[in-house]
């Protein structure tokens, strides 16, 4: 026994390593002895188990991870394509995982053929339902035995909150559980007489995010189950709001209610029947009330911060909950019918539209109201397991964490270098290129130089300091655009909203003040069509409030282009703009609508309707078939093309579609869950930077980065279109990222300004989001400390007061 003792602790403590112990074949089965629905079912014919650090001292995790048999993922491909094996898979998650807590009675046993058993109480499941798993028999009986020795450790150090260095053998054995035997995981038959099967139940809450929750259900208010220590420690709802008095009630509906715990990723039911009311509280305000019979649960406004997600298949509704201290909770009803889950989501986005666009719900067409609703659906479904590592990871490429930036100037020493500057400047604004592989950072009134490197790295090339007009009076630009083969920079002073500049270069000097027009201001400008900025076009677009316009510098006087101007008479917020390959335009507003335009001059072929929120950017795919808007929460993926009817094969920029077929919306957001992690971390909210497709001359759009606070941000178009679930991946930094985007030519390579670094990452360096990912940043300081090139970037690697 010492010596076993010594190996757990050699085992246990290598702190760097996320695996503590593993068995590396088994089984997995879910036994159900006094279930009708069958004795026992095969989880994971193939299966390793492994006990995982977490991101929080003294909890840990059981995995057990489904292994697949050499081309079994190129079978089902085979078989069904990806639509086949997402079916084929539905119903098996890749990987379950359970927090290794005494309410689990953890316990061992062996077969008499030597096979060692571990088995565990299925907490979400009914009294006596088990998981169990079967160890191969390849694995050695000391194996075995150190992996349940390593189990106790665990749940001590979880009960007692301090290291299992201190447990004594007698402190271990009290936390082994022998009450009940352990019944054989696949008899002949159930022990029991089978009844007729039951109708299907819904699946269990937790399936409906795989990534952030966990086979950890707390059927606190059922009493069906066992309740673990967990609960102790989980997250605790906070107190209701007051209800204002209600002018009308929008809907009402019956729910279960659960609250999303952080520090077990869990959903844990908190009241098994709720009344859900919507109601209307006056100058286009609404509220939102959960009250349960013994006390009243939540109690908050209906705003876009809410982030609502509507789920079918499961009958739930997701959203989030905001404190006046800007923490968030998560919360999720779930429906015993389908009407109750269709009645409030009618109430809560009519409220939610009402709010947003100061308008009655009637008054909005037909089409307008379903486009509304389609858009926050939860259109995912389960998650397919990730392919063996795509195409990115078949090339050679730096480890993302290595890209970095350089210092500005590269004479100084460690020791010279200020981590912050003293002029107060943050980087603001990040310009690409396109003709030649540069990058420019906007700071104050200077603008860093980076070349991208062939091994993909930042090397600082240069500063142009002291922005100045032709005339010489310093300013800030607050929106850069490259022009002419990247030769020249166009620049806007706010000081100066009907004029812009153009900066050559080669000199770094601002050259040129072109005077757009005497009563119409430039509000957003965009490049004449999406890779125009790599060819000698001169002209581009511009934008106002409620006008729509071509600048061609070369015209004497005004640069506008009187013939080729679209002005409105309404005030339509014209907000973003971007072209396409051809020239066809997609403009935003924010009102939140987006219209499609053929050519300049005409009235847009195709409006696409508002969902109420501000659209602060835009971006289209090369061939205009996705139009990208980024509103602060979230982002709208449009598919433009039309599918049947006259107009079949052509996009929205060419013809109209037709008034009872707009084109359905994809919402991409963050899921509550992530959100109310995300809050929990930076007491910060969602904010989304402009959302940008990769892009290249020859390149299909495959992935969409943005930032939110410290997180960089990508979606898998695949994924996506695929209805994946959480189809994105994250980079948390120590500051905000103030801008970000691809490198021009390459979907694996971004390029990140945070407010004094600039930094070039693999995409591959980006992780799913986890409470690990989530709360643990990328900082300066600990590189500089360790002298380590990890996921850190050093004092020569930032961007700071040289700059």
């Amino acid at each position: 026994m010492f010596m076993l003792r010594n190996l757990s602790k050699f085992v246990f403590g290598d702190s760097s390593k996320e695996t503590i112990v593993e068995i590396p074949q088994g089984q997995l089965y879910l036994v159900r002895p006094r279930s009708v629905k069958g004795f026992s079912e095969l989880i994971f014919k193939d299966a390793a188990a492994t006990i995982r650090r977490t991101g929080q001292e003294f909890q840990y995790q059981l995995v057990i991870q489904r292994a697949y048999e050499e081309g079994e993922e190129d079978l089902l491909d085979e078989e069904g394509g990806e639509e086949g094996a997402l079916e084929a898979l539905a119903g098996d998650k890749d990987e379950k995982t359970f927090l290794l807590d005494e309410g689990l009675q953890f316990r061992t046993d062996a077969r008499s053929t030597g096979e060692k058993i571990f088995a565990w109480c299925d907490l979400s499941g009914d009294v006596g339902d088990l998981w169990e798993f079967v160890c191969d028999a390849s694995v050695k009986p000391e194996t075995a035995v150190l992996f349940e020795r390593v189990a106790l450790q665990c749940q001590y150090e979880r009960k007692f909150r301090r290291s299992h260095e201190h447990a004594t053998e007698d402190d271990l054995e009290a936390l082994a559980y022998y009450e009940d035997p352990i019944p054989d995981a696949s008899p002949v038959a159930s022990p029991i007489s089978k009844s007729p099967a039951p109708i299907a139940a819904a699946p269990p809450v937790e399936e409906l995010f795989p990534n952030t929750t966990k086979d950890v259900m707390v059927k606190k208010a059922t009493g069906k189950g066992q309740v673990p220590k967990a609960i102790e420690d989980s997250t605790a709802a906070p107190p209701s709001a007051a209800q204002p008095e209600a002018l009308e009630t929008l809907a009402e509906s019956i729910a279960e209610l659960h609250l999303f715990d952080f520090p077990t990723g869990t959903f844990v039911l908190q009241d098994a029947k709720v009344n859900v009311t919507v109601t209307e509280t006056g100058n286009w305000d609404y509220w939102l009330h959960i009250v349960g019979d013994e006390r009243e649960w939540l109690g908050q406004p209906i705003i876009e911060d809410i982030n609502p997600v509507f789920n079918y298949e499961f009958k739930s509704f997701i959203f989030n909950h905001y404190l006046d201290d800007g923490s968030a909770y998560s919360w999720l009803l779930r429906f015993h019918e389908q009407e109750e889950l269709e009645s409030l989501q009618q109430g809560v986005m009519q409220a939610l539209w009402e709010h947003l666009n100061k308008v009655k719900w009637g008054k909005a067409k037909d089409t307008d109201r379903e486009y509304v609703l389609e858009a926050f659906q939860d259109l995912t479904m389960d998650d397919a397991p990730d392919e063996e590592q795509e195409e990115e990871e078949e090339e050679e490429y730096e480890s993302g964490d290595d890209q970095r930036s350089e210092q500005y100037d590269e004479d100084e020493s460690d020791e010279d270098t200020e981590i912050r500057p003293k002029d107060g400047a943050e980087n603001s604004q990040l310009a690409v290129g396109y003709k030649h592989d540069r990058s420019f950072v906007v700071r104050g009134d200077k603008i860093g130089v980076f070349k991208h490197t062939s091994d993909n790295q930042l090397q600082f090339s240069t500063t142009i300091s002291n922005v100045k007009t032709p005339k010489g009076k310093a300013f800030a630009p607050n929106r850069v655009m490259l022009h002419q083969q990247d030769q020249d920079m166009i620049l806007q002073n706010m000081d100066n909203p009907n004029a812009l500049y153009r900066m050559d270069l080669e000199t770094g000097k601002v050259v040129d003040e072109w005077k757009v027009h005497d009563d119409i201001p430039v509000k957003v400008f965009a490049p004449e069509s999406k890779f125009a900025q790599m060819s000698g076009e001169q002209t581009f677009l511009g934008l106002s409030g409620n006008a729509l316009y071509r600048v061609d510098p070369r015209l004497s006087g005004n640069k506008l282009v009187d013939d080729q101007l679209k002005q409105y008479v309404t005030k339509n917020a014209f907000s973003a703009a971007a072209t396409t390959e051809k020239g066809h335009i997609a403009v935003a507003s924010e009102k939140g609508d987006i219209r499609l335009f053929d050519r300049l001059g005409i009235n847009a072929k195709t409006l696409i309707p508002a969902l109420g929120d501000p659209i602060i950017g835009m971006d289209v795919s090369a061939d205009g078939r996705w139009v990208l808007a980024t509103t602060r929460t979230y982002l709208l993926l449009i598919d433009a093309l039309q599918k049947g009817g006259k107009n079949d094969g052509k996009l929205g920029f060419e013809k109209a579609f037709a008034k009872d077929d707009k084109p359905q919306p994809r919402r991409l957001a963050l899921t509550p869950a992530h959100v109310a992690q995300f809050q929990h971390e930076t007491r910060a909210p969602i904010s989304f930077t402009t959302a940008h497709f990769n892009t290249g001359l020859d390149d299909t759009e495959t992935t969409i980065i943005t930032a939110t606070g410290p997180f960089i941000v990508t979606w898998s178009m695949k994924k996506v279109l695929a209805n994946r679930r959480d189809p994105y991946n994250i980079k948390r930094y120590a500051e905000e990222v103030k801008a970000d985007n691809f490198k021009f030519g390459s979907d694996k390579n971004l390029i990140v300004a945070l407010p004094n670094e600039v930094d070039m990452v693999a995409r591959r360096a980006l992780q799913k989001p986890t409470r690990e990912s989530i709360a643990i940043p990328s900082r300066v300081g600990a590189a500089r400390k360790s002298g380590v090139r990890g996921s850190y970037l050093g004092r020569n690697e930032i961007v700071n007061s040289p700059y």
